[in-house]
């Protein structure tokens, strides 16, 4: 739990009562729950955009959002899941899933298929999402270029848009480079030495998980007809390619803007399926206990997680 915003050691083990359904919720008992940047976010307060609901204190006192577990009760009206079913999900509007127990909405969660572990369902949710929805417009033949690549959405992103028969590049430290090149990336750019926005060949799909650059970079990296998207970054980059970035895009011929990533069971599941089926890999770096969470998010804050990293309560 933790009741200011700041780094880690803001956090703290803590005992309290499990918590009870509400009507249209489930009480999950957590067998599993993967960490996103979004977490790290939160913590910190930073960017601004993390202190949404809650400007000077935050509004949830325990974080974890990608959860899987089982169905310990059920609230009023709830009537698709059974107690003893295994679930999983992305609980962003409630989380709570650095714990032994959370509760959610029944709209956010789903039913695990049974070939993935706890630990692997719980990658899914949010990264999944993300990388379904950000990579659906390549195709054979295409140019896509994944930026943060190494990581969670990342790592789920470069399979996907390698199954549509894309040229995938993608770009993150030094760290991850074999890391991308065994999910399949054709190419592999550390940011640290290159600029991604300065090709020999444009890209005709842009998929930037960490942005921080300028719109006229971004245009400059994008073929005619290409299309930029980004997920997260700085306040300032993504203000700017809301605002700048549509108005370069249309006199340049190029789409440039933010992905408005759509959550619930139906945008994630899809990539479940693909990996139960053994189409998709998961990546889980590490797992760490429930009193390792602040060295947890310390390495996910830190940029070095390959793929995901799972909270695993004892």
């Amino acid at each position: 739990m933790y009741d200011r915003y700041g780094g880690p050691g803001v956090l703290r083990l803590t005992d309290v009562q499990v918590p009870s359904p509400a009507a249209g919720q489930v009480l999950v008992k957590i067998a599993a729950t993967s960490i996103n940047l979004s977490d790290w976010e939160t913590l910190r307060g930073s960017p601004a955009y993390a202190r949404i609901g809650g400007l000077r204190a935050p509004a949830h006192r325990t974080l974890g959002s990608d959860i899987a577990g089982v169905v310990e009760a059920v609230g009023g009206g709830v009537t698709r899941f059974r107690l003893g079913e295994e679930v999983y999900g992305d609980n962003l509007a409630l989380k709570g899933g650095f714990a032994e127990y959370a509760v959610a909405p029944a709209s956010v969660l789903a039913h695990k298929p049974s070939a993935l572990t706890f630990a692997e369902a719980s990658t899914i949710p949010q990264a999944g999402a993300i990388a379904l929805q950000g990579t659906t417009r390549a195709g054979p033949g295409s140019r896509v270029l994944i930026n943060g690549a190494g990581g969670g959405s990342g790592s789920f992103a470069i399979q996907l848009a390698k199954r549509a028969g894309a040229h995938v590049t993608g770009v993150d430290n030094q760290r991850k480079l074999t890391f991308m090149r065994s999910l399949g990336a054709d190419e592999v750019i550390d940011y640290a030495t290159d600029d991604f926005t300065r090709p020999h060949q444009p890209y005709d799909l842009v998929l930037d998980l960490v942005a921080h650059r300028s719109v006229l970079a971004y245009r400059r990296a994008l073929s005619r007809g290409g299309r930029y998207r980004c997920v997260g970054g700085s306040v300032g980059t993504l203000l700017r390619v809301l605002t700048a970035g549509s108005v370069v895009g249309l006199l340049s011929g190029r789409s440039i803007g933010v992905l408005a990533v759509k959550e619930g069971p139906v945008h994630f599941q899809p990539l479940a399926d693909l990996c139960a089926d053994g189409e998709v890999a998961i990546s889980i770096d590490r797992t760490f206990a429930l009193e390792e969470v602040p060295a947890a998010l310390t390495y996910v804050g830190a940029g070095q997680a390959l793929g995901k990293v799972v909270i695993v309560p004892t």
